[in-house]
C-alpha cells in the first residue's frame, strides 16, 4: 500500500517481530510519526488494512466509532512498547482502550485432541478481532518474546520494531537516524547545561 504515493515503511519491516506479534508491530507501525502518515484516516482505506490483518471480518461492519477504538487500542499498545524500550511504564489512562476491549470481547476456550487448551476470540467485530491480539500479548509475555517488541526510544518516532540484538539493548528502529538524532539531541542539551553564565 501507498500513502501519498510513497511505500508504506511497515510493508517493508527491517525488524519484523515473529507471528502473531507481527500484526502487533503492524498495528503499531500504521502511523508514521511526526509527519502524521496514518493508514487507519481514511474509513475505506482503513477497513481494507483492518480485513487483510484479520482485525475485521470482511463482512463485518465499520464505524466510525470502531476505527476510533482500533486507534485507541493503537496508542495504548504503543504505550506498553515504551515501557518495554526502557520509557515509562503506561498508566492506567494509557491502558484503558485495552480494558475495555478484554472486557467486551468474548473468548473461547478450545481442548485440543493432545490436551492442550488454546484460547480464541470469538466474533467478527472489531472488538472482538481486536481481543485476539490481546491473546496474543498474553502469550509473548508468557514466552518471554513480549519484552522484545519495543517503540522506538525516539519520541519524534515511537516506530515498533522487535529488538532481535543479541543483548536485547536496542533502543531505536533505526540506529542510523532516529539513534543518532536523539544522541545529538542530548548532546546538545548537555553542552547547553554545561555553558552556564558565570
Amino acid at each position: 500500500m501507498t500513502v501519498d504515493g510513497r511505500a508504506w515503511p511497515g510493508d517493508d519491516e527491517t525488524k519484523p517481530a515473529p507471528p502473531p506479534l507481527r500484526r502487533i508491530q503492524a498495528l503499531v507501525n500504521t502511523v508514521e510519526r511526526p509527519d502524521g502518515a496514518d493508514r487507519l484516516a481514511d474509513p475505506a482505506d482503513a477497513r481494507d488494512w483492518l480485513v487483510g490483518n484479520a482485525l475485521l471480518a470482511p463482512h463485518a461492519r465499520l464505524d466510525v466509532a470502531d476505527l476510533e477504538l482500533v486507534v485507541r487500542v493503537r496508542e495504548a499498545v504503543r504505550a506498553m512498547l515504551v515501557g518495554n524500550g526502557g520509557g515509562p511504564r503506561p498508566t492506567p489512562a494509557d491502558l484503558a482502550p485495552l480494558r475495555r476491549v478484554a472486557e467486551a470481547a468474548a473468548v473461547r476456550a478450545t481442548l485440543e485432541s493432545d490436551g492442550t487448551v488454546t484460547l480464541h476470540a470469538r466474533g467478527d467485530d472489531v472488538t472482538t478481532r481486536l481481543a485476539s491480539l490481546l491473546l496474543a500479548i498474553r502469550d509473548a509475555q508468557r514466552d518471554g518474546t513480549w519484552a522484545l517488541l519495543k517503540a522506538c526510544g525516539n519520541d519524534e518516532c515511537r516506530w515498533a520494531f522487535y529488538d532481535a540484538s543479541r543483548n536485547h539493548g536496542g533502543m531505536w528502529c533505526d540506529m542510523a537516524s532516529c539513534g543518532n538524532k536523539l544522541k545529538n539531541r542530548e548532546f546538545r542539551a548537555r553542552r547547553r547545561a554545561g555553558r552556564t553564565p558565570s
